[in-house]
């Protein structure tokens, strides 16, 4: 009996694991094979898309990496790019500090794959009885980079013999992002973070009207976080309220 526990924990986990990353296997696949057909239009082989997949693991920039590799844009641009578009991940990085101390040396994956769909996971589920959130979080992280490396390779593969127009199917991502978003809002013990980031990124659509919606992004974060430190002794009651209600619901599942 004491041999079967560690296994009957280990399957536990398993299937913990691979039923709360089912949506974003979902969007990874389908999303990673979309950048991997554009790539290959774009004239990289399969080997480019599985390497970058590897190494950079960011959709948004891998995206805005087709374009940049055409017209073999600068390092400078590149970088200063890729700063303001995933300058998010510092704050969720900063969010798990306390909880990646400790993973040891596994705790520099865990930063490097922490994207925005894994964030939303580990933020909003917990491991089953009997295993670690070591073990849960670890697990998590690293069946979502291989639905990445997956897609994006398999893309590459068979868009050498794809012929159809291709208009759109970037739009993957906004899907995606779409998708997570409204299981956010449902789940969520209180809406006032989103209202609050929804409510900023107007304002910055606004205010930037004239000089493109593409020009909106900096300004949105900067509002959303002025108005975070604005309202933090409001927020962090709400949302710590909240933590307890979703732990004691879990115990009493």
């Amino acid at each position: 009996m004491e041999s079967y526990q560690p296994r009957r924990h280990r399957g536990a986990l398993i299937r913990r694991v691979l039923t709360v990353t089912m949506p974003v296997m979902c969007g990874y696949l389908f999303m990673g094979i979309a950048f991997g057909i554009l790539l290959q239009q774009a004239g990289y082989n399969f080997v480019w898309a599985l390497f970058m997949s590897v190494i950079i693991y960011a959709g948004t920039m891998q995206y805005m990496a087709i374009p940049f590799l055409v017209a073999q844009t600068d390092l400078v641009t590149v970088a200063i790019t890729t700063l303001l578009v995933h300058f998010r991940y510092f704050v969720y990085g900063l969010s798990f500090l306390d909880r990646f101390k400790g993973f040891g040396a596994r705790k520099y994956y865990m930063m490097f794959a922490l994207t925005d769909e894994t964030y939303a996971l580990l933020c909003a589920s917990e491991p089953p009885e009997g295993t670690t959130s070591e073990q849960y979080m670890f697990l998590v992280s690293l069946c979502d980079h291989i639905y990445w490396i997956v897609g994006c390779t398999l893309g590459a593969l068979v868009g050498r013999f794809l012929t159809f127009d291709t208009t759109g199917i970037d739009f993957a991502m906004t899907a995606l992002f779409i998708v997570i978003c409204v299981d956010q809002w449902r789940t969520a013990k209180t809406k006032l973070p989103a209202l609050l980031g929804f409510g900023a990124s107007g304002l910055a659509l606004l205010v930037t009207k004239h000089l493109g919606s593409d020009n909106m992004l900096i300004p949105a974060i900067l509002a959303i976080v002025l108005c975070f430190l604005a309202l933090r002794t409001k927020l962090e009651p709400m949302l710590l309220g909240a933590a307890q209600d979703s732990c004691e619901g879990e115990n009493a599942v």
